[in-house]
């Protein structure tokens, strides 16, 4: 059945997707050369932005603002307008995929209902003082970003750190900076990640209003119940590792089944990678446990945000009865209630859909042929702290995953798969290691190597004794 379902969903994109996407290419190539040095074909580009707008409330602004920029006169609230409009063509992109998404797999998603306004944080210079950086990003464009550039911002992250409610904006933004600073001379860089610097630019204008948007996701209520895993998805940077899991809640008061995501993030070094990345969890013993044993989670009062996320406390868990992940897709993934998705959160490259494939053909290419319709593996998104490999994926009969759309194509990424080993069918899950390796010979590796975490803690345990 899932393979008819996916073949309705691989047959080509929505009308006007393609024609969306070029508008904003249109505006990203502005921002690679600099809106201070426009010429007529990206003027037109900023014109085409405006245009298809026309017709709708926004138009005749964003029709303003463009012909501003182009004129020489780039005012903050100008380029607010155009990154507006940028989110906004994606948003519609977004949506249309994922209604398609959900059409094919006869999912039903939960209506957007925003949560109670908050009171505004006092924030409003450091706010300015962000949105004038990102001015300046604009003007210059990335081909003109040097280190004096980038560095103007490290003051204000600094502050906004401090600042509560506004973490969020200066994760961004330290981010951000981080990877422009690591690229510079960027005009000697042959290829540019244009779409992603246009992406964060584009995140970071927005949240850098002053009480337009939320600047954190809000809570819209306590939920309590039973946690089914369906697989973990670790996001892994430089400084960062977020085990976001992917499961299915069984609410306590009876209501239908949601499928939520939770987790957690930890700071981090470059050097700590592989299976050492679980070490650094480690204050969420029973979250780990529950990943490594393959149980299931009864949790009470968990914060349910309007993205859909449970913030996860570990001292509002125990651990339940064996569940594994394959179980739970069968019993729960066709009729679990899928999270709305909030305004700013609606851009294609976040899609991120859970579903189980079974009695597919792995191709020479590596896709999964599920008879007739050829869906890509994103095995480059496999983790490296976990013993689900390409060979495993390749040789897998059933695949819990997540569905994804990503340069201009959907994918599928592993969370778990069913395979032989020694002829013998097992199961192997991104979250098989949360407690360790239980690969001897991974284990012998990181014996021979020493455990990194603890040599850093003992190291940073002497300065802080001095």
């Amino acid at each position: 059945m899932l393979a008819v379902q996916l073949a309705d969903l691989l047959d080509g994109d929505p009308e006007g997707t393609g024609e969306a996407l070029a508008l904003v290419d249109g505006f990203d190539d502005a921002l690679v050369h600099g809106l201070a040095r426009l010429a007529d074909e990206r003027t037109a580009a900023l014109a085409a932005l405006a245009g298809a707008f026309t017709a709708t409330p926004i138009g005749e602004r964003l029709a303003e603002a463009a012909a501003e920029v182009a004129s020489g006169s780039i005012a903050a609230e100008h380029l607010t307008t155009l990154a507006g409009g940028r989110a906004a063509l994606f948003g519609a992109v977004h949506d249309a995929l994922l209604a398609r998404l959900d059409a094919a797999l006869g999912r039903e998603r939960e209506p957007w209902s925003p949560a109670p306004e908050s009171e505004p944080y006092g924030v409003a210079n450091m706010l300015g003082g962000v949105r004038s950086w990102l001015r300046e990003l604009a003007i210059t464009g990335w081909r003109g970003v040097d280190h004096d550039l980038v560095s103007a911002v490290d003051q204000i992250v600094e502050a906004l750190t401090a600042a509560p409610g506004q973490r969020r904006l200066a994760v961004l933004l330290d981010g951000f900076a981080a990877e422009l600073r690591a690229s510079c001379p960027i005009a000697t860089m042959e290829h540019l990640p244009v779409r992603r610097w246009a992406d964060l630019w584009t995140r970071a204008v927005l949240l850098a209003q002053d009480g337009v948007l939320p600047a954190e996701p809000r809570p819209v209520g306590l939920v309590s119940g039973r946690l089914l895993v369906l697989g973990v998805d670790v996001h892994e940077h430089g400084t960062a590792v977020q085990f976001q899991v992917h499961a299915v809640l069984e609410p306590a008061d009876g209501g239908p089944a949601r499928l939520v995501r939770t987790g957690v993030t930890v700071a981090k070094v470059d050097t700590i990678v592989g299976p050492a990345l679980w070490t650094l969890a480690h204050e969420h013993k029973v979250l780990l446990a529950a990943l490594a044993d393959r149980r299931s989670l009864e949790v009470t009062d968990l914060p349910l945000l309007d993205s859909g996320d449970l913030v996860w406390h570990d001292d509002r868990a125990f651990l339940g009865k064996p569940a594994d992940s394959f179980t739970t897709a069968r019993l729960h993934l066709a009729g679990a209630l899928a999270p709305a998705v909030p305004p700013l959160e609606r851009a294609p490259v976040r899609i991120a859909e859970p579903v189980l494939v079974e009695g597919y053909k792995v191709t020479e290419d590596g896709s999964f042929d599920l008879g007739g319709a050829e869906i890509t593996v994103d095995i480059g998104r496999l983790p490296s702290c976990g013993p689900l490999t390409p060979k495993l994926v390749a040789g897998s009969s059933a695949c819990v995953g997540l569905v994804r759309w990503d340069g201009g194509r959907w994918l599928l990424q592993p969370l778990a798969v069913q395979a032989k080993v020694k002829r013998e069918t097992v199961e192997i899950g991104t979250g098989d290691w949360a407690q360790g390796p239980t690969d001897p010979k991974v284990v012998k590796a990181e014996a021979r190597a020493g455990d990194a975490v603890a040599v850093l803690r003992e190291r940073a345990g002497r300065l802080l004794r001095r």
